[in-house]
């Protein structure tokens, strides 16, 4: 699975909340991987579906490629 979080990215914490071991902040609160796509493991999948659904802005979105 791969992660990408746009550009739409406001910086409410939520993601990083939830993945601490896979997504933290920047220095102005904003998640690092913004405007990037990385793989997410497999044992955290869940979590990021779960992070998916937890962003306001639609900003994270996850595909199978």
């Amino acid at each position: 699975m791969k992660m990408t979080v746009d550009s739409h990215c406001m910086g409410h914490g939520r993601c990083y909340r939830i993945m601490p071991a896979l997504l933290s902040s920047d220095d102005e609160g904003y998640v690092t991987i913004r405007g990037q796509t990385i793989d997410v493991p497999d044992d955290l999948r869940e979590l990021a579906e779960d992070a998916e659904g937890s962003c306001p802005e639609g900003a994270i979105e996850l595909s199978e490629s």
